[in-house]
């Protein structure tokens, strides 16, 4: 299992989240921030658990990518 959580409110609108795991994360036409596709929100910490391992390498690329340090990855 994969989880992945984003601070969504701390997002500058950087786009690097996108072009490195574009299956997980796109850009809100509204307000310019990354949205983690398929994600809970709670208390402002918007989180995906997927069964699909195959998006570890990719998410963890974005998160390393990420100037803001708001994306975290890790498998369960």
């Amino acid at each position: 299992m994969v989880v992945i959580t984003l601070q969504r409110a701390k997002c500058i609108g950087c786009n690097y989240c996108v072009e490195l795991a574009p299956g997980q994360f796109q850009m809100s036409k509204k307000d310019g921030k990354s949205v983690l596709l398929h994600s809970q929100e709670k208390k402002g910490f918007f989180t995906l658990k997927s069964p699909d391992e195959n998006i570890f390498d990719e998410s963890f690329k974005a998160k390393e990518a990420c100037p803001v340090k708001i994306i975290d990855v890790k498998q369960v």
